[in-house]
């Protein structure tokens, strides 16, 4: 993997909207073709492939996909956006309870500028297991620090949420 073929994966997504959905299929074999130049089995490989089905609706192709990559060892930026994507696709695939275990431990984790999405998707595969006032508290926490006022309030309200009432 070097820094052409990480121009080309990009131009690759960049250029993904002009395929349409009727292009799915093409779409996916120009990611294939592009995983294909790297060796058997590579993790960013196999990302980029999980992505690509994931993007185009099949989730269900998807999680296999980025459990193996993430079992190869898929590391840095990508490793980040592999466990936010693959819970992601655990909740579309009726396995959000996996999808939350995979992300609670994400947040201890040193910061990072997908701390947000972490919350976002965690907060949606909350919601799908009925536990929508956890997933209020993540977004409305996750909101608070770019708000231009009431970052204190809505950082109060958003643990209010969650924490026992002391009555």
């Amino acid at each position: 993997m070097d820094d052409d073929w990480e121009r080309r994966v990009d131009e690759a997504w960049a250029a993904y909207d002009t395929y349409g959905e009727d292009r799915d299929a093409e779409f996916r074999a120009l990611i294939d073709a592009l995983a294909a130049e790297l060796p058997e089995g590579d993790p960013a490989g196999l990302f980029e492939r999980a992505c690509a089905f994931d993007s185009t609706g099949r989730s269900d192709r998807a999680v296999p996909l980025y459990q193996e990559a993430l079992e190869r060892g898929l590391s840095g930026y990508r490793k980040r956006r592999a466990l936010i994507q693959l819970a992601s696709s655990l909740r579309n695939v009726g396995r959000a309870e996996e999808g939350v275990a995979l992300l609670e431990p994400e947040l201890d984790a040193p910061a990072h500028e997908l701390d947000d999405a972490v919350r976002a998707v965690l907060a949606l595969c909350l919601a799908s297991l009925s536990r929508e006032r956890e997933g209020l508290a993540l977004v409305l926490g996750a909101l608070a620090p770019h708000l231009p006022l009431y970052q204190r309030s809505m950082a109060d309200y958003a643990r209010a949420l969650v924490e026992p009432d002391p009555a």
